[in-house]
């Protein structure tokens, strides 16, 4: 890349915790996030936030009326944007972007609204502004005081990865030097499980780990809901307070045969990494976190993009959705925290129940990946 990219802080709020040591204790535990609840007319697994961070996103909406009326994807973006500005150092003074998406938005509140209108007729006064996708980065952006631009978007489950893509964009066009990126979803509502099962590919498996992410020889799709929001704070430069440089961005595109389709292979991955690895050796990488979904095909076909782009040469293989569910739009910066956290501590988190993998050489370099419906790829390359 023509300009190094610094990550400045990173925050969080999932089913993992929000603080960071918390995260990683939780990382180290072999124990999944997931508990039942009747949803959907049926007991489903689902992982919602830790006590913790419900508390916190409770305490965040009564500290201003206004927050009261929305939605949970806009609440849970402001919390984890509140941390990361406080971690970064940055001001009021200090102009930056805001570029924080989801995949669905206003999920619950959307419902609830549409609920209303057919038991009375009647929309409510502010059904519209607080149901809409733009909502998250322009309440981010009033809750931080922020004055530069601010964006919101949905790319499926690529989302908060794009963002990333597009802050770095912004960057190394010289047209701000500070981005605040992410995404942020809460999908855990009777309508959106009722959507994933019609699609089977919602788990139905009640073993120890009902999500089988990276389990290559599963026989039924194990995709399990998450929810939570991240964010972080990207800098041009090399920055003393880094926690790490993004040394390669890569993306792509497959062409839609149904809605749903990725190729046998992934040709959107295989693109992707390639392209963030275009100036990078692939021996040099050390560890590869997934998008791996928990569907049969989704990991399948990651993994052999993967060997098609690394051939036997494979790095560490990892997943965080066994964990922590799918959160959708929010999914890629909570791999990227993993990641993240791997370095930092130089310790490989594998998956519990598929093969071991030996660590023969510190974590500098690991790549994530992402993609949604249609094959939106994206692949970004994070160094130490």
């Amino acid at each position: 890349m023509s300009q190094i990219i610094s990550i400045t802080a990173f925050s969080s709020v999932s089913p993992l915790g929000n603080d960071p040591v918390k995260i990683w204790e939780n990382y180290l535990n072999e124990a999944h996030c997931f508990v039942k609840q009747h949803l959907d007319e049926a007991p489903t697994f689902i992982a919602p936030l830790d006590t913790n961070s419900v508390q916190k996103i409770e305490l965040l909406k009564e500290s201003d009326s206004k927050y009261k009326s929305l939605d949970k994807s806009v609440l849970y973006a402001m919390e984890a944007s509140r941390s990361a500005m406080k971690q970064a150092g940055w001001g009021s003074n200090d102009v930056f972007g805001i570029n924080i998406g989801s995949s669905r938005g206003a999920t619950e509140l959307f419902e609830k609204h549409y609920q209303e209108y057919l038991e009375t007729g009647k929309a409510q006064t502010l059904a519209s502004p607080t149901t809409t996708l733009g909502n998250i980065s322009s309440w981010v952006a009033h809750d931080l005081q922020s004055t530069g631009p601010e964006i919101s978007h949905s790319i499926t489950c690529s989302t908060a990865l794009h963002a990333l893509l597009n802050g770095v964009a912004w960057l190394r066009a010289g047209m701000v030097d500070k981005f605040l990126v992410g995404g942020s979803e809460a999908p855990l509502t009777d309508f959106t499980i009722a959507q994933m099962r019609a699609l089977k590919i919602y788990s139905r498996n009640n073993d120890a780990y009902p999500n089988r992410a990276l389990d290559l020889e599963k026989t039924q799709n194990t995709m399990i809901l998450g929810e939570g929001a991240a964010v972080c704070c990207l800098e041009v430069g090399k920055k003393e307070n880094a926690l790490a440089y993004i040394e390669g961005v890569g993306y792509a595109t497959e062409l839609l045969e149904h809605n749903i389709s990725i190729s046998a292979e992934a040709t959107c991955f295989q693109k992707s990494m390639k392209m963030a690895l275009k100036d990078t050796a692939f021996s040099d990488v050390d560890v590869i976190v997934m998008h791996a979904p928990g569907t049969i095909k989704g990991d399948i076909t990651e993994y052999l993009a993967i060997q098609k782009v690394f051939g036997s040469s494979l790095p560490l293989l990892t997943s965080n959705k066994w964990k922590i569910g799918h959160t959708f739009g929010a999914s890629g910066l909570l791999s990227l925290e993993l990641a993240l956290l791997m370095m930092q501590h130089n310790r490989f988190i594998g998956v519990p129940f598929v093969e071991a993998q030996t660590q023969t050489k510190p974590i500098k370099k690991v790549l994530v990946n992402a993609v949604g419906f249609g094959g939106n790829a994206v692949s970004i390359l994070l160094t130490l």
